[in-house]
């Protein structure tokens, strides 16, 4: 059985990724922490940082959306909370909330949601402009 990957997995994964390497400490002073910091994290002995810092990491450490919204996921999972990215956006909309509390109150089952994002997707790539003019 394969353990789940962790906050702490995934930055120590991508601060040693191929061309990109950064030792702990180098990654410590590009976010002003301390070098024993990032290592209590990639150990999981300290969740993700907040605010400024974790921003400035996935700046560092994230090349691709999926990467960005991996990190987001894992730092919040590592919190106990929703991914950073989330929670302003779910405030500042009330049909956001609506929405995923009609998910909860009917226990929408991940297959349902897969459809929903398909569908979102979907009609977003009809209202794109062809590019052509």
């Amino acid at each position: 059985m394969s353990k789940e990957e962790t906050f702490g997995d995934f930055i120590l994964k991508q601060r040693k990724n191929g061309d990109s390497y950064l030792s702990a400490r180098e990654l410590a002073g590009k976010l002003g922490v301390s070098a024993v910091y990032i290592c209590d994290m990639e150990k999981s002995r300290k969740p993700a940082p907040s605010g400024e810092i974790l921003e400035k990491m996935c700046r560092i450490l994230c090349h691709t959306a999926e990467e960005r919204d991996r990190f987001y996921d894992l730092a919040g999972r590592s919190k106990n909370t929703v991914s950073f990215d989330l929670p302003e956006y779910i405030m500042e909309n009330d049909i956001v909330r609506a929405a995923l509390r009609t998910a909860k109150d009917n226990d929408i089952d991940d297959k349902e949601w897969e459809d929903f994002i398909k569908r979102i997707v979907k009609s977003k790539k009809k209202i794109q402009p062809s590019g052509k003019g």
